[in-house]
């Protein structure tokens, strides 16, 4: 009876070693296949820009911002969209194989139900706005950036560490 749990549990996760090479090992397979590093906030942008032509195309194609973007008309025509796409399917077989596939809302346990969702969300478009004011992503910028040895992904990453300290601290009431 003991051997038919056993067999549904899920499997330890990865050593941190061993996920950072195969991180490492994806990183350059991306940018040997595709000229380009990791990153997906460059995906969600295409989409706005997508979704405002679909809705408002002038407005959307005048704005300087996104209209660049609409030129291809075709949001399946970026090698990030594919890349956002192969990462969720990725993620999903990997969970599913592992035998740790579940809906839930992981985290602390300092919020509960709505304001843990409302909380994780606050975090998300902060981390998305940074991201675009940074001009890319924790993935973009930091793992792309640093592996090329550029100055501006080790500054993102040290602020990006430094914000989320900050950021815990406040919302966690200080330190303790």
């Amino acid at each position: 009876m003991n051997n038919v749990s056993k067999a549904c549990d899920p499997r330890p996760f990865w050593s941190p070693l061993v996920a950072g090479i195969a991180l490492g090992l994806v990183l350059l397979l991306t940018f040997v296949l595709t000229g380009h590093g990791l990153g997906a906030t460059g995906f969600f942008t295409r989409l706005a820009a997508w979704s405002g032509g679909q809705v408002a195309f002038d407005a959307t194609y005048n704005n300087v911002y996104l209209g660049p973007l609409l030129d291809d008309g075709k949001p399946l025509s970026s090698w990030i969209t594919w890349q956002v796409i192969g990462v969720a399917l990725g993620a999903l077989a990997a969970s599913w194989s592992a035998g740790r596939f579940r809906l839930r809302v992981d985290g602390t346990h300092s919020f509960s139900g709505p304001m843990r969702s409302a909380m994780a969300l606050l975090g998300g478009l902060l981390a998305g706005f940074g991201a675009r004011v940074a001009a890319g992503c924790t993935s973009g910028v930091g793992l792309s950036g640093t592996a090329t040895l550029g100055v501006a992904g080790f500054v993102f990453l040290g602020a990006f560490f430094a914000a989320g300290l900050l950021a815990s601290r406040l919302v966690k009431g200080g330190p303790r």
